[in-house]
Formats: structure tokens, C-alpha cells, sequence
């Protein structure tokens, strides 16, 4: 397809399956802490607001955290699929990293999401509360386990080769490699980032359209609030995480910053915008800011780092592309700043509810968190290129042997089938924000609340009949 060989579509199917999941599983990951906060509010202060708000979102996680489940069965099976020389080479890490997340966290969230969701009058409110906290914990330990995984393959260690494969030696420190926690930090700030921005963007939009309530501005204060601490964090943690990448894979940081080669005596500028030549091995129309490159990388005014000619050609990572998707990270995370600190100083002049401009602003930023974290999954892929375990295993070594045709239909089905189902969830999520939060009503004389059924514990049935009319005789 496209001129396109079997490796190019074998990465581009794995690359469109794992951008769905991913963007899931991040929202999942923030609204389960969220109501974990939500609720605790509530036991704690009692106002009724933090309740309203809990059911509202409820209904949103559940759904989410359907499409997140079935958009991770298909990228697990790929590895099988697409990716059968990688599986043998390297399963016995990648394996068992994978089956711990299914002991710990799935069966965590499996054991308590069914009460979280569907038994608010059924149990006591200190067991929902801890049935909701598991599931929050779930989510993070889910995370971590992907994040061990994916950090092996970014910096391996605790292994021996042998006989072709890969043998663990050291669980420890497979587990907990060198950017292990670098980027289990970069990730979950980035999902309550995006949680954050989602939640905030839901209330603007009520409040622009005149659904000015308490619980409309409770979710937007408490989403802006977030952002002003957690947005800083994340640029911390993102330093720190760069320099444990100049470390440990400086080909990618030099496709990340456009850089060619080091001058003797000379701190290396920091590109703000060009186009890196991989042909020529220059970057075009640079406009540089002298020494900042090497301020940021190595924390010193003259310091040097490689430049992508000190790599082999074929081990250096496509800079074009890379090169870009790092720039829209950032870029979306200094808006994500700005932001914060317009929501602070609106809120200082008591104007937090009524500011038009900024609940404008809050509302176009509402994918921004997805957006970055897709920007950075893709620096943070295509920037580890050509090796799929760093160092060790080429990407071209991985692919199973399947024709290009082949791929090019099950592309195009895969493209096909995603957009149907997931365009179809997401829809239907947006529909339940553009509801808005309403007063919960606690039953009276009976054992569940009004518009809760008895249905069997499954993610989809959380979401409330009564967004349809028809299914409740109600008009």
C-alpha cells in the first residue's frame, strides 16, 4: 500500500492501535483518582455538590474504561501477530511484566469496580469509598507494570542472552531500569494533566452556554487548581527525564533537538523551529537561541552532547518527525502552564466563573493532554528507532513475516473497524458530559438509587438508560 514495505505497515498498524489505547487508559487513569477525591470530599465535608459531581463522572468513567479494555486486547495480541520474532526473542521479560499487571492490577479492578459502581446504596459508605480507592490504585498499578515493560525495551538491563534469547537474570533491575521511574512519573502527571484539562473543558463549556450550577463550578475550580500544581511538575519531571535520556540514548536527543554535530569550545544553541534534512544531516531555517541547548541537557553553559553524525546512518532515529512531535509536547505544555496561571489570577480577582476569554481558552485546551501525550508516545517511539529493544534487538529483526498485502488490508480493516466502534464511544462519552451534573437523588425505601439498576457489573451498564427517553417511558 502506498509504495509502503512490510516493516513500515507493521509499525504504522502497531502505531495507530497503541494511539487509541493509550489515550484511554490516561483518562481512565486520572478519573479514577479524581472520584477517589470526590468521594472522599464528600464522606469528609458532606456537601452535596462532591456527590452530584462523583455520579456524574461515574457514568463517564465507565464508559471510558470499557473502550480503554477493549482497545488493550488488540495491541496485546498483535505482539503475537506482527511481532512474533520479538515475542521469541524477548518474551520472557516482556511476558511475565504483563501477566503481573493482569494478577495485580486487573484483578483489583475486576474485585472492587463493580461496587464502585453500582453499589452507592448497597454498601456502606466507608466500603464504596475503599472499593473506589482500589480501583484508583488499580489504575496505577496497571501503569506501572506497562511503563517496566516499555522502559526495559527503552534501557535494558538484568538479562543475559542466550541460545537467541533473552534470559532474565535480575527481576529487580529489569523492573526498575535506569528510566523506569522517569517515565512512570512523565506518564501519570500526564494523564492527570489530561484528566485535569477534560474535566475543565466540561465545565466551561456548561458555564458558556449558561449552566452556571455548583457543581459546574466545583469541577472547573478543582480542574484548574490541579493543573496550576501539576503543570509545573510535569516540566520538572520532563528535565529530569531528559537528562536521563542524554544518558542513556543520546541518539535520540540529538533527533530530538536537530543536532548534527558539536563546535569545539562552543554550548550547543537550542532550535527553536526548522526542518531537519536527514539527506543533507542538517536542519534548515533553524532559529537558534545560543547555549540553551546545552543550559537545559547538561545543566552548564559550554557543555556538549552528540550530535546525530557521531551515529551510524542507519542509528539514527528519523529527526524530521521526531524533531516536531517533541516541539508539540512542549509547546501544548507551556499552554497548559499558561492556563493554570491565567486561572489563578482570575480566580485571585474573583472572576474565575465569569472570564469568557479564559473559559474559551480552558475549553480549546480540553484535548490538549491527550494530544501531548500522543506527541510525546511518538517522540519516545519513532526517537528509539531502529531498535525496538535498545541496543540489542533491531526493529527490522522483530517483524514476523507476513506480506505486504497482507498488512495493508488488515490496516485498513483495523482504520475501518476503530473509527466505527470508538467513534461511536466517544460520542456517546461527549453526549453524557454535554448532559451536565444534576442532583443525585438518594433512594428512599429501596435498596438502590433511582436510575441505578441491578444489572450485572459490566463497565458499558454504568451509563444511565435515561440518556434515551425511549428506554425509560420519560420525556
Amino acid at each position: 500500500m502506498f509504495g509502503l514495505d512490510a516493516l513500515t505497515l507493521a509499525r504504522i498498524q502497531f502505531g495507530f492501535t497503541v494511539s487509541f489505547h493509550i489515550l484511554y487508559p490516561a483518562i481512565t487513569i486520572g478519573l479514577a483518582s479524581y472520584l477517589m477525591v470526590l468521594e472522599g470530599m464528600w464522606l469528609w465535608k458532606g456537601k452535596p455538590v462532591y456527590r452530584d459531581l462523583y455520579h456524574f463522572w461515574s457514568k463517564i468513567f465507565a464508559v471510558n474504561f470499557a473502550m480503554g479494555v477493549v482497545s488493550g486486547l488488540v495491541m496485546a495480541y498483535q505482539f503475537g501477530t506482527n511481532w512474533s520474532y520479538f515475542s521469541a526473542f524477548a518474551g520472557s521479560v516482556t511476558g511475565p511484566l504483563l501477566a503481573y499487571e493482569v494478577l495485580t492490577a486487573f484483578f483489583l479492578e475486576a474485585g472492587f469496580l463493580g461496587v464502585m459502581l453500582f453499589g452507592w446504596n448497597r454498601v456502606g459508605p466507608g466500603l464504596h469509598f475503599f472499593s473506589t480507592a482500589m480501583v484508583a490504585l488499580g489504575t496505577l498499578i496497571s501503569a506501572t507494570w506497562i511503563l517496566a515493560s516499555n522502559s526495559w525495551m527503552q534501557t535494558p538491563q538484568g538479562f543475559e542472552i542466550v541460545d537467541g534469547r533473552v534470559i532474565p537474570v535480575d527481576w529487580l533491575k529489569i523492573i526498575f531500569n535506569p528510566s523506569f521511574a522517569y517515565r512512570l512519573a512523565h506518564m501519570t502527571i500526564g494523564a492527570f494533566l489530561s484528566t485535569a484539562l477534560f474535566v475543565g473543558a466540561s465545565g466551561a463549556w456548561h458555564l458558556l452556554r449558561g449552566n452556571d450550577t455548583p457543581a459546574v463550578r466545583k469541577m472547573l475550580s478543582m480542574a484548574l487548581g490541579m493543573l496550576l500544581v501539576v503543570a509545573p511538575l510535569q516540566i520538572v519531571v520532563g528535565d529530569l527525564h531528559g537528562l536521563n535520556t542524554v544518558k542513556y540514548q543520546p541518539a535520540k536527543i540529538a533527533a530530538m533537538e536537530g543536532h548534527w554535530e558539536n563546535k569545539p569550545g562552543e554550548g550547543v544553541p537550542l532550535i527553536l523551529f526548522g526542518i531537519p534534512d536527514m539527506a543533507a544531516e542538517t536542519t534548515r531555517y533553524a532559529i537558534e537561541i545560543p547555549r540553551l541547548g546545552s543550559l537545559i541537557l547538561t545543566h552548564s553553559w559550554d557543555g556538549q552532547f552528540p550530535g546525530l553524525k557521531e551515529f551510524a546512518p542507519e542509528d539514527r532515529p528519523n529527526s524530521t518527525v521526531v524533531f516536531w512531535s517533541f516541539r508539540v509536547m512542549v509547546g501544548l505544555g507551556m499552554l497548559m502552564l499558561l492556563l493554570g496561571v491565567w486561572g489563578a489570577w482570575a480566580r485571585w480577582r474573583g472572576r474565575l466563573y465569569t472570564t469568557k476569554w479564559m473559559l474559551r481558552f480552558a475549553l480549546l485546551m480540553g484535548p490538549s493532554g491527550l494530544i501531548a501525550i500522543l506527541a510525546g508516545w511518538y517522540t519516545t517511539e519513532i526517537g528509539r528507532q531502529p531498535w525496538v529493544v535498545y541496543g540489542v534487538m533491531r526493529t527490522a529483526h522483530a517483524v514476523s513475516n507476513h506480506s505486504a498485502m497482507t498488512l495493508s488490508v488488515t490496516l485498513i480493516v483495523f482504520i475501518v473497524m476503530y473509527i466505527a466502534v470508538f467513534g461511536t464511544g466517544t460520542s456517546y462519552m461527549l453526549k453524557l458530559v454535554g448532559k451536565g451534573p444534576h442532583p443525585h437523588e438518594e433512594a428512599v425505601g429501596t435498596d438502590h438509587a433511582e436510575g441505578q439498576s441491578l444489572r450485572a457489573a459490566r463497565p458499558l451498564s454504568a451509563a444511565p438508560d435515561s440518556i434515551d427517553p425511549a428506554l425509560t417511558g420519560k420525556e
